[in-house]
């Protein structure tokens, strides 16, 4: 259920301002100040679906996510969320996971923070404390530094970047120890990701709808 936030008017804490000036509480009047700059809603067990054309591209979960307006409106997810993504015969293909995220309505950015993790189809798994999420060009990047772990290495580095569904990586400074393919076959490389184009105005066709628990 959605719960709304009632904002103080200025003229009430002027009021208490005045009330209080014998006093010169000035940690009280900050106190007043970060209530009224509080969430305008706040909601609970919310899971948000995206749909792509009729299909769910991928379903988004979080235990609370507060509203926040002004000249840049973002959510926040105290609580961390959890992102599923599905292919077209609703077949789990990748997943992401954070302690704690800020989404920005007007770029479509998500930053996670906290133990964020990211595991693919084919098990292979991300580890980062920070990570961006950028849903318009469909990338995941971080200049922080980060640990991917699959079958057979673990690889470490910093300036990463990835598509949303973690399919395809590269690191821009790489660190650590690697395996060698001594055999005589080499390894096939990862493909190449495009560079961030700046973001643009296009409307999105994802179709994202949500709902609480």
């Amino acid at each position: 259920m959605y719960k709304r936030i009632a904002k103080k008017s200025i003229v009430a804490l002027i009021g208490v301002a005045m009330l209080f000036s014998c006093q010169n509480d000035l940690q009280t009047i900050d106190t007043l100040t970060r209530i009224d700059e509080g969430p305008v809603e706040s909601a609970f067990n919310v899971e948000v679906v995206y749909s792509d054309r009729g299909f769910v591209r991928m379903i988004l979960q979080a235990e609370q996510m507060d509203r926040f307006a002004g000249e840049e409106p973002y959510l926040e997810l105290p609580k961390g969320l959890y992102v599923v993504f599905y292919d077209t015969l609703m077949h789990e293909t990748s997943s992401m996971s954070a302690r704690y995220a800020i989404s920005y309505e007007d770029t479509e950015i998500i930053e996670a923070r906290n133990d964020v993790v990211v595991i693919n189809e084919l098990g292979e798994r991300l580890n980062a404390e920070e990570l961006t999420w950028d849903q318009r060009q469909g990338i995941i990047y971080s200049d922080k530094f980060v640990k991917v772990t699959t079958d057979d290495e673990v690889m470490y580095g910093e300036g990463f970047m990835a598509d949303e569904r973690f399919n395809t990586w590269s690191f821009d400074r790489p660190r650590g120890t690697f395996r060698i393919d001594v055999s005589g076959t080499p390894r096939e490389p990862r493909d190449t990701l495009p560079e961030p184009q700046p973001a643009t105005s296009t409307e999105r066709s994802d179709v994202p709808t949500a709902r609480t628990k």
